[in-house]
């Protein structure tokens, strides 16, 4: 168990499957919740390879905080097929205050226990995390 600066403890699992996301690409994204009642960073949901970006935003709930990886495919202008993980810190408005606070203060600790993450997206609202956006944060 790793401890965060703010009490927050960090599940190993949430590593294992972190490492193996990015190196066996046997996920294509990972959703972790906070446990409250225990304190801890914990994997709520894995994301089999053939799944889209669509199954990704869908499996994230409309009134509670999350964080996620994705491991985002693309081709960029020279035509050339890359990957880069992104990290996303899911806070929407209408979830509860005191969630998005312990989501906010726990972010950048739980943030580096992930290493090999390129890119970290802030979203609001579905649209601060559209394709469109996880794209143009690609190239």
């Amino acid at each position: 168990m790793a401890n965060s600066a703010s009490g927050m403890a960090v599940d190993d699992d949430c590593k294992i499957k972190f490492h193996e996301l990015k190196a066996k690409r046997s996920f294509r994204f990972i959703v972790y919740k906070i446990e409250e009642k225990v304190q801890q960073v914990v994997v709520e949901k894995l994301g089999q390879p053939d799944e889209t970006y669509d199954d990704f935003t869908a499996s994230l709930p409309a009134d509670e905080c999350r964080y996620a990886v994705f491991d985002f495919d693309f081709v960029t202008n020279e035509n050339v097929q890359k990957s880069k993980i992104f990290f996303i810190a899911w806070s929407p408005d209408t979830s509860r205050i005191r969630s998005k606070m312990l989501y906010a203060s726990s972010k950048d600790r739980f943030r580096r226990e992930l290493d090999g993450v390129q890119v970290e997206l802030q979203a609001t609202d579905p649209s601060e995390m559209s394709i469109d956006i996880v794209k143009t944060r690609a190239l």
